[in-house]
């Protein structure tokens, strides 16, 4: 039952996340769309209030008129609408989730055991918790400063995205040195994720209020806060769509068992950054194919560097560890389904049954049910793959031996 119930609450509160992510995203999308949208306005009393720029448009049977002020309003409504509740919500019910899926059973899915670093594959559950929240916090903080250093005034912004290129590919890097496979891709989008929420918390809003403040005192806003606030705003756009990849990649374990999954993790948040640029141009009607196409083939390579081959599996059980000896390598390859099934079953079963009796999952993880040598035959690709990788069992909790992983691997119908 409390398994039963933890999956319940892993429902609702993803469920909550996805419409508050999509609810943030959507507006922001909106409103990047909508300023690069403006055209000058073409009445004199439009311009003599201020008016910097506006845009007509149709939807859902009526008509808006979108106006947007280059300085203070002549008068600020009571009611002025302010976007902050959207990232918050999406962030505390994100790190919710990662409490719950994550840390909860850290040896599960944060502990990599099979870490080149002695000291990130030897982690205790509550270590590895804490590397994971340093890790988040860490990231927030080195980009922050990196914004702050480099560009102070966004004078320098050019050189500032290029840090921060350079930057995710150090923490896609290091999250696959430290993490399991699939943690390694969350946290790395969960890094991105907390900087586009603490961008909003620690500087958009603030600036907005400080420059809310001033109008209402009839006093000059500082300028400054409006250029910090839009520089922010401009990192968060281009972070959006590599975030959403970055949470999606845990239903495909080819993207984060791979041995170069950073390289297709940054592969793909490069790719993600490319393809936004697109559209952000577009609605400031320029139309650039370049930058779309360049995505295409970053995402054409990631599938490369990914692709398996045909001796993959072979290859991996051989270099699961020097303590599987040729003789057993031959074994392995010449082994039965029964044989193979045997393994998965004493090893996986627990957890991979129609009623695991693993004590943390109320159903099979992703619906994957291994009790029979037909359900084996029909995930038989992923399973080798998973387990030539290391990453499955998670945690290796049922101690599946490097022979096993050989004998699984090496296997063919």
């Amino acid at each position: 039952m409390q398994a039963y119930l933890l999956d319940f609450a892993n429902l609702l509160l993803r469920w909550l996340h996805v419409i508050a992510a999509v609810a943030w995203i959507g507006e922001s999308i909106y409103f990047v769309m909508l300023d690069n949208g403006l055209r000058p306005p073409k009445a004199d009393e439009d311009k003599k209030k201020g008016v910097f720029g506006e845009m007509w448009a149709v939807h859902g049977g009526g008509f808006y008129h979108n106006q947007k002020y280059a300085s203070a309003p002549a008068k600020l409504p009571a009611d002025l609408h302010w976007s902050f509740w959207k990232a918050y919500t999406t962030w505390l019910s994100g790190f919710g989730l990662f409490v719950l899926l994550y840390m909860t059973n850290p040896g599960f899915y944060l502990v990599n055991p099979g870490s080149d670093w002695a000291w990130a594959a030897e982690l205790t559950g509550w270590q590895a918790n804490a590397v994971a929240l340093l890790f988040l916090l860490s990231g927030w903080v080195v980009y922050n400063e990196l914004c702050k250093r480099i560009s102070p005034n966004m004078e320098r912004d050019g050189i500032l995205s290029l840090a921060v290129a350079v930057m995710m590919v150090v923490v896609a890097y290091l999250s696959t040195q430290i993490f399991a496979g699939r943690a390694a891709f969350l946290l790395t989008g969960a890094v991105m994720a907390t900087a586009m929420s603490a961008n909003v918390f620690f500087w958009i809003i603030p600036g907005q209020r400080r420059m809310v403040k001033a109008m209402k005192a009839g006093e000059t806003p500082n300028p400054i806060d409006g250029k910090r606030g839009k520089q922010r705003s401009v990192h968060n756009t281009y972070f959006t769509l590599p975030v959403v990849l970055l949470m999606l990649s845990n239903h495909y374990s080819f993207t984060y068992t791979h041995e170069l999954s950073w390289v297709i993790m940054a592969l793909f948040i490069f790719a993600g950054a490319l393809i936004r640029q697109f559209f952000v141009l577009m609605h400031a009607g320029s139309i650039q194919p370049a930058y779309p196409a360049a995505g295409v083939a970053l995402i054409l390579v990631a599938i490369w560097v990914g692709a398996p081959t045909g001796n993959d599996n072979v290859a991996a059980a051989h270099s699961v560890s020097s303590s599987v000896n040729d003789e057993e390598r031959v074994l392995a390859a010449s082994s039965s389904l029964s044989e193979v099934h045997e393994i998965i079953e004493q090893r996986c079963v627990s957890c991979h049954a129609q009623a695991p009796e693993h004590a943390g999952f109320a159903a099979a993880p992703a619906g994957v049910i291994l009790e029979t040598e037909e359900q084996l035959l029909r995930q038989i690709d992923q399973v080798r793959q998973v387990v030539a990788s290391g990453y499955m069992p998670l945690g290796n909790i049922t101690q599946m031996t490097d022979a096993e992983r050989a004998e699984v691997a090496a296997w063919t119908p």
